[in-house]
């Protein structure tokens, strides 16, 4: 194969842009895809702070570089989970990379919370993904509030925006039909949330990675396995493979005709939020937000915690 833009010999080949490219176009085009996705959406400018959550996963860290090679004040935060193994090796691989590239890295660890995911699994009898995403959601937000930051930036690519939709909409759950995609205003306690990644699958982003260096923590989190999201992207990569570009059209599709349908019925519909009485975070429940009753929860089972 030979590259698309300057006929060098092509190292990633990409069936739904039907091109190829050499190691510095892909990078180029990687920079471009990004741009267009944070200009298109309109996700931020060159003079905000941008806070990047980073896992220490492909993902999250090429959005890092990639936002800091391309001018953005970015600093890094990682959740340390407490989750034995896994977490000291996400978090080292976090904190080399942004002492290789020079970028600021604030760590926020569940343990010293209360909220080690081992003792909340221990606890809940619910499956613990959701109770860990509901706690890193969280703990994001705090920290971009807390911190002056103008946005909060996740490295979710296209390939997981379309499993969420997806997802959504096999369950036709309205209110967060209502708000998903690459832009989601501040306001009334939550921190601006955006994905500069949305224009990018799981594929192009892993290129770029392997291109750049960049090091990541590759192994699954122990107590995820068979999660959903597996499933539905397995579904969708073979729907990919058989009509390439399928899942940016759906995902485009869905931004322009199908959200702000849903978004206005949320808003005649929606449940009213409330500060949660403990931590001020937003809530529907009329009383403590989630993470706190997970943390009480918690605390009542283990009284040192």
């Amino acid at each position: 194969m030979k590259c698309k833009i300057c006929k060098a010999e092509a190292v990633v080949a990409l069936k739904s842009h039907n091109a190829a490219f050499c190691p510095d176009c892909y990078k180029d085009f990687f920079a471009r895809q990004v741009a267009r996705g944070i200009e298109g959406q309109k996700l931020f400018s060159r003079d905000e702070r941008i806070l990047v959550a980073l896992s220490g996963g492909k993902d999250s860290l090429a959005l890092m570089l990639e936002l800091s090679r391309q001018g953005y004040d970015v600093t890094g935060l990682h959740i340390d989970l407490g989750i034995p193994g896994s977490s000291s090796a996400a978090r080292g691989v976090v904190e080399r990379f942004c002492a290789r590239h020079g970028l600021r890295l604030l760590i926020r660890d569940m343990t010293a919370e209360g909220l080690p995911i081992p003792a909340v699994r221990e606890r809940l009898r619910r499956p613990i993904c959701s109770a860990c995403g509901k706690i890193k959601r969280h703990f994001f937000n705090k920290a971009a509030l807390d911190e002056g930051f103008d946005a909060l930036a996740t490295g979710h690519n296209l390939d997981d925006e379309v499993a969420r939709l997806f997802s959504n909409t096999l369950r036709w759950d309205t209110a967060y039909l209502s708000d998903q995609g690459p832009l989601l205003p501040g306001g009334s306690g939550f921190a601006r949330k955006v994905k500069p990644l949305w224009r990018l699958t799981e594929f192009e982003t892993a290129n770029y990675a392997f291109l750049m260096g960049i090091e990541n923590h590759y192994a699954p989190c122990p107590y995820s396995p068979g999660a959903s999201f597996t499933v539905l992207k397995g579904l969708l990569q073979r729907l990919e493979a058989a009509m390439p570009g399928r899942k940016l059209d759906f995902y485009q599709g869905f931004l322009a005709r199908g959200r702000p349908v849903f978004a206005r019925r949320e808003i005649q519909e929606g449940l009213a939020l409330a500060p949660c009485p403990q931590c001020g975070y937003p809530t529907s429940s009329g009383g403590l937000c989630g993470v706190c009753r997970i943390r009480e929860a918690v605390r009542a089972a283990c009284p040192k915690a």
